[in-house]
């Protein structure tokens, strides 16, 4: 049976990958096409008559008719949209409502629609069957695979709409092909309480053949640590045919040490960059972590420079006009009824032809009381370089500024971190984070060197204390997690309470 079905899969995967491939080819044609359909789809509606959309005709004039906004701006047609009236942002009503948690704006309930589903299951699908097809390896698909997400079950509002988590709703689309391989049951999925969800899906899955594992990287460090409570054994040990892991959310690298230190050899691993707005882009090379933009799954991207955003005057580009190596934050129109549609993340590319891209961070997520505008991609990068040089083992960080120390002492950035595994002494670490950090940010350096700042301090929370920090606000699981940084001390303030 096996020798059968990996004989479909692999013609299946052949396929895709080649349709894959000439697409990316054709992302600029692609672009512009899909500009001039969801606009023609949506002349009609409220949207498209309010911002004269009959009037459309290029790039130019769209920029001119449609505004950049955040779901805040966006919030009056959205809610109307939530209430099941007809033809607000696209046509018709949505087929789901996906509830996420807002980093501005508080809860927010995003649509999908009929034309826009496609988007989030396919998205997955081209990621896992790429996969297989440049590794020839179709083992995966034997054993049992675990998709840590949120509860499947679903509400339904008075106008018919179903309301749930983006990784709930997914739930219903896992494709037949794997229901039987799919874990956790349904029962366990639909446990509320995360921790003890956690916990469930470990007693569960303990004695399975698991091949493939996916969740967003602190999720399943819970998931791992469970594991090694019920048996302590490395997850390698415990399942010998687990071949891929597959991430997103948050950026993998300042998991990888503990991932191997939890597992006990490398596992190959893929990024995704899934959003309750649309699946935007997934890892298709092994050797590269860069993501390959969906060009053509009905999503019209454009980018404003980090730098200028928000300005009145800031540039607007669309693909065709990107540089490389430049921070962006990431705007989208798509046939979900989203228009100008800031997705609050950062992104910069890596590559042109065909487009990949990295996601460097939150809109709203940066340290910079003194000016210095540090962002999540350099946190990021400083603690993994440091991580491999020192072999420590760090579990959870993140960096706020400290404007006002006591007495004479200088300002400072300061970094709670979560070790995985015993306390260490942390002066050396904090020494090669410090020289890190002014390598990837010239504006720190600046203020290191001027003795503006001094160097960066570390507090040492206590084990579990991020999860702890989570669950007190009502943010542990679903799709949230920690902040890598923030520019004042809310969250600061609030970890001194865990600090060893």
């Amino acid at each position: 049976m096996s020798q059968i079905k990996h004989f479909f899969v692999s013609k299946f995967a052949k396929y895709l990958v080649k349709k894959i491939e000439k697409q990316a080819q054709n992302a600029l044609q692609d672009q512009g096409r899909i500009l001039s359909q969801i606009v023609e789809q949506a002349k009609n509606t409220s949207f498209g008559k309010a911002h004269h959309f009959n009037q459309i005709h290029n790039y130019q004039d769209f920029k001119k008719k449609v505004p950049i906004r955040n779901y805040e701006e966006l919030r009056p047609f959205l809610e109307r949209t939530a209430r099941g009236e007809a033809d607000v942002c696209w046509q018709g009503i949505p087929l789901y409502l996906c509830k996420t948690s807002g980093t501005t704006s508080g809860a927010k309930f995003i649509p999908i629609t009929k034309a826009s589903v496609k988007n989030h299951i396919h998205g997955a699908r081209d990621a896992l069957f790429t996969y297989a097809h440049k590794t020839k390896s179709y083992q995966m698909f034997d054993g049992k695979m675990i998709f840590v997400q949120g509860n499947p079950t679903l509400e339904k509002t008075t106008q018919g709409i179903h309301l749930g988590r983006l990784s709930g709703i997914a739930a219903h689309f896992v494709p037949r092909y794997l229901q039987r391989n799919r874990l956790p049951s349904w029962n366990i999925n639909c446990i509320e309480d995360w921790e003890t969800k956690i916990k469930a899906i470990a007693q569960e899955t303990i004695q399975h053949d698991m091949t493939l594992i996916s969740g967003i990287p602190p999720w399943l460090v819970m998931y791992f640590e469970a594991l090694r409570e019920i048996q302590d054994k490395p997850i390698a040990e415990l399942f010998p045919n687990l071949q891929l892991i597959i991430t997103g959310g948050v950026n993998f690298e300042p998991y990888r040490s503990t991932f191997k230190k939890l597992i006990g050899k490398e596992i190959d691993q893929l990024d995704l960059y899934p959003a309750s707005e649309g699946f935007i882009a997934y890892q298709d090379l092994r050797d590269d972590n860069s993501m390959l933009l969906q060009t053509n799954k009905g999503i019209f991207y454009e980018f404003v420079p980090l730098a200028e955003f928000g300005n009145s005057d800031a540039a607007r580009l669309s693909l065709e006009d990107i540089e490389l190596d430049i921070d962006y934050a990431i705007i989208i129109n798509s046939n979900a009824g989203l228009w100008g549609y800031s997705l609050g993340d950062t992104v910069r590319f890596t590559s042109k032809n065909p487009y990949r891209l990295k996601v460097t961070g939150r809109v709203a997520h940066f340290t910079s009381a003194f000016g210095e505008h540090v962002i999540a991609k350099e946190v990021e990068e400083a603690i993994s370089n440091t991580i491999l040089q020192t072999g420590i083992q760090v579990k959870e960080f993140t960096v706020a500024p400290q404007v006002a120390p006591k007495e004479t002492e200088l300002p400072y950035h300061e970094w709670f971190i979560e070790l995985s595994g015993e306390t260490v002494n942390m002066d050396k670490f904090a020494e090669i984070l410090d020289q890190e950090m002014t390598k990837q940010n010239t504006y720190y350096n600046d203020l290191i060197s001027g003795n503006i700042l001094q160097p960066l301090k570390i507090r040492l929370v206590r084990t579990n204390a991020f999860n702890e920090y989570m669950h007190s606000i009502g943010k542990l699981g679903e799709q949230n997690k920690p902040p890598r940084l923030k520019n004042d001390r809310s969250m600061a303030e609030q970890l001194t309470n865990y600090v060893i």
